[in-house]
């Protein structure tokens, strides 16, 4: 049975809306109908400069959806390693940033990589993580889906009463679901004919068929018909088993479906002693699983091995034919080649194993050193990140200080020359006067201002030509409060730098806020500390 891998590019609206991003979209949308109509190398393209594009601007989303769908590339390539390698790198952003929506999807794909590999007990552990987590949020169509995976699995395991389980959650679940509806009626069936209920197997399995007709459910329909003849089979009756193999075969569209139906049909002719027609088979046999081997990295011992079979069926077939004809000189002649070949296989399959074990020895110390070097380099570029910070941070407070003692001195001074100037037998003094022009001096703030802005620039470089940037409209004043926003000074303490009271501090920070395009002046500090 089929399981159903998720082709994710539906996008949030709130995302649409920002025209840096439609162009990641846009990416990831053509990449996805590349896939769907399998120009893998322009879906392939397409999905990585969406994926470059994401990760350049911490778009994680975004990254997600151009990832999980690069791997689905490589599972319809049915190159199972590589698209496990981008399931994991898509699950650990899904974990990490995004919802349980993305978690549950990676978690279902991932489970079918294990189920193509046949590791069913580790394919059913994330097939169950997927079903908790759409059970926990009635999230009812993936609910039904993983359902059907589950019970698929359980039917491979033998685990048959717990696949019914299984499928009558998802029969009630997909009543509004016709696609999911005939998948899991078909399970039904498999599970059916495991239990050697030959009969109930084969009136569901006819009852289905009908409604098999379009090319979505090719692979289903080629299933059934593989079904059906196994059922006959059970009863004895080759013949019609033969038919509905050879139905499959012309029902087939994937090299894997047709592979099957090869291998089936073979047999039966086999058991059935039609040695020619099977002969013709196996050759049938070889050549799709040659494509499929050469699909899957040019597995040459793979099909050096299927090639060895058909020779050694020839040769079985040829010392059936020709055994009363031949003498026994013929025969041992005959028998001895066969060990002689048989020996040369064994040598040649004695090399590849150990040049694979070899292989992998280097791979795995490779792999060890590869991880220890990003490690360290990990751990190195976060205690400097926390360095930076730390310096950043500290250099702040620093001009935090300075920018209140300023305001406080000002006051002060402020404070002095009111009090010399209402002094009325001081008022015609002239040294009075001059110290009061001196004080006065003190209070022009320009020059501060600017040495202020000089040393808060050295301190986070980029951060005020970055707002700037993105923002026109703002004005000398605004640039001066946001910085004070921007060194976590509180509300109190900006207030006593301006001057002005907490209630006109807090208004000028929603002024500011909107300026900047966002809802709430609370998110004022975590917009600024993002840029």
């Amino acid at each position: 049975m089929r399981f159903y891998v998720f082709l994710v590019f539906v996008l949030s609206s709130g995302l649409m809306g920002l025209k840096a991003q439609e162009e990641a979209n846009l990416l990831i949308k053509d990449g996805v109908n590349a896939m769907v109509e399998k120009d893998y190398s322009k879906s392939l393209e397409l999905l990585n400069q969406a994926k470059e594009l994401a990760i350049k601007n911490q778009w994680y989303e975004q990254q997600f959806l151009a990832i999980n769908n690069i791997g689905a590339n490589y599972y319809n390539m049915l190159d199972y390693g590589k698209a496990l390698e981008y399931y994991l790198e898509a699950y650990t952003i899904a974990i990490k940033d995004l919802e349980p929506q993305q978690e549950m999807i990676v978690l279902n794909n991932i489970a079918i990589l294990y189920s193509k590999e046949e590791k069913f007990d580790k394919s059913e552990e994330y097939f169950l993580k997927a079903y908790d987590i759409a059970k926990k949020n009635n999230a009812t169509v993936n609910l039904s889906i993983y359902a059907i995976n589950l019970a698929s699995v359980a039917n491979k395991k033998n685990e048959l009463s717990k696949a019914r389980s299984f499928l009558d959650e998802a029969i009630n679940l997909s009543q509004e679901s016709p696609d999911f509806l005939l998948e899991a009626k078909a399970l039904l069936v498999e599970n059916y004919l495991l239990r050697d209920n030959t009969e109930s197997s084969k009136r569901l399995a006819f009852e289905l068929l009908p409604q098999l007709n379009n090319v979505t459910n090719s692979e289903l329909k080629n299933n059934l018909l593989l079904l059906i003849s196994r059922a006959f089979e059970k009863e004895n009756h080759i013949e019609d088993a033969i038919s509905y193999a050879e139905m499959s075969v012309e029902a087939s569209i994937t090299l894997e479906s047709k592979i099957n139906a090869f291998e089936r049909l073979s047999n039966l002719l086999t058991k059935n002693e039609s040695y020619i027609a099977a002969l013709n088979i196996k050759d049938s046999l070889i050549i799709a699983k040659e494509k499929l081997n050469t699909i899957n990295d040019g597995q040459l011992f793979e099909r050096s091995k299927e090639k060895f079979e058909i020779e050694n069926y020839r040769k079985e077939l040829n010392d059936q034919q020709q055994e009363i004809e031949k003498e026994r000189k013929a025969f041992y002649t005959i028998l001895g080649a066969a060990l002689l070949l048989f020996l040369l296989i064994i040598w040649a399959l004695r090399n590849q194993i150990l040049k694979n074990k070899q292989r992998k020895i280097l791979e795995k110390r490779n792999q060890e050193i590869l991880t220890l070097e990003l490690e360290k380099e990990k751990n190195e570029n976060l205690l400097l990140e926390k360095q930076l910070k730390s310096e950043i941070e500290s250099k702040n407070r620093k001009l935090s200080a300075k920018a209140l003692f300023l305001s406080d001195r000002n006051k002060l001074v402020t404070t002095i020359i009111s009090e010399l100037e209402a002094n009325n037998t001081l008022e015609h003094s002239s040294t009075i006067k001059q110290h009061i022009k001196n004080l006065k001096s003190y209070l022009k703030t320009d020059e501060e201002w600017d040495s202020f802005i000089k040393h808060f620039e050295e301190v986070n470089q980029g951060f005020l030509s970055n707002l700037k940037r993105k923002h026109t409209s703002i004005n000398a004043n605004d640039i001066r409060f946001i910085s004070y926003v921007y060194m976590d000074l509180s509300p109190k303490e900006i207030a006593t730098v301006f001057n002005i009271t907490p209630e006109a501090c807090r208004k000028r920070k929603e002024r500011i806020s909107k300026k900047l395009g966002l809802g709430e002046s609370n998110d004022l500090y975590h917009y600024l500390a993002s840029l």
